[in-house]
């Protein structure tokens, strides 16, 4: 198999982690590096705690730290489902950091270097790839492919009845990325819901011998207590994140409908991800809905290389 360049653009975020950790251990995926963005926690946090998951998984990647908030809107962190800083509150407060450049510009650089052979996987609000979009329209037509862990097409959301939680965090950098031409797969919760992690596999983390499996059980496990309060009659968690990884790097799990997609930015609707009737006729859609999942070989892959 050739071998995949593979950005990452993420709000490390628990199931970030697990999707940081996954990419990390693919064979065929060379990890050229991530960047960071606010979402689940504050951006100072989400870019150290990348840095250590990658410590944990063993594995030098460069990361950068990027959006410090959404282009027009404010942010709120509750830390209900992923702590206070993001991991579960397994890391306290960070104290220290140091990023040589900007994720955006960082973005635009990788995309001009490795063009076609890029695979970018945003797990997070999007305002990281907006912000590059503005600066640089013509990536759109240089990069491969695009892999996005947001949205919900035919299934409630998971913020509000309509939305998802990346895609409402920042819509108006969802619409812009949404209406550019950029080659987007949408990983939606139409095809994450469908994915869980189960108490049974993160006990089997805690008491195994693989470094990585231990390291993430603890955050996990906030993970899974905070959707057993939340979602009690789902019996775990989704694997949101990690799915897009999956996706990016086995594109067959998935079967795809082409849409062009529309973010709503009126309040009522806020965040709602539909397809956009009106764009029809202006061309191909570049953006492929996930409808349907292959769960279990996802799943069986993705146990196998954490666990």
């Amino acid at each position: 198999m050739t071998m995949q360049k593979l950005l990452m653009d993420v709000d490390t975020g628990i199931d970030d982690a697990l999707a940081i950790a996954y990419a990390a251990s693919i064979p065929h995926m060379e990890l050229v590096g991530i960047t960071t963005t606010y979402g689940m926690a504050p951006v100072d946090y989400s870019y150290r705690n990348t840095r250590k998951i990658l410590e944990y998984a063993g594995v030098d990647v460069p990361v950068f730290r990027g959006a410090e908030k959404p282009l027009q809107r404010t942010r709120e962190y509750s830390g209900r489902i992923h702590g206070t800083d993001g991991l579960g509150n397994t890391l306290g407060p960070v104290t220290e950091v140091a990023s040589t450049q900007h994720a955006a510009d960082y973005l635009i650089e990788q995309v001009y270097k490795h063009e076609a052979a890029l695979t970018i996987v945003a797990t997070g609000p999007l305002t990281n790839l907006a912000m590059a979009i503005r600066k640089a329209p013509e990536i759109a037509g240089l990069v491969g492919s695009v892999v996005i862990m947001g949205g919900a097409v035919m299934t409630p959301g998971n913020v509000t009845k309509f939305a998802e939680a990346n895609i409402i965090i920042d819509p108006e950098a969802a619409s812009l990325v949404f209406g550019s031409s950029l080659p987007i797969t949408m990983v939606g919760l139409d095809v994450t819901r469908k994915t869980l992690l189960t108490a049974r596999d993160v006990e089997r983390w805690r008491e195994g011998r693989n470094h990585l499996g231990k390291s993430l059980a603890p955050c996990t496990q906030f993970y899974l207590d905070a959707y057993k309060e939340l979602h009690p009659y789902l019996q775990g968690c989704a694997l949101h994140d990690p799915l897009a990884v999956g996706v990016a790097a086995y594109p067959d799990l998935v079967q795809t409908v082409p849409m062009f997609i529309k973010v709503d930015l009126e309040e009522d609707a806020l965040g709602r991800t539909t397809e956009d009737i009106h764009r029809e006729g202006s061309g191909q859609p570049t953006t492929k809905v996930c409808v349907q999942v292959d769960a279990d070989t996802f799943m069986q892959d993705f146990f196998q290389r954490i666990g």
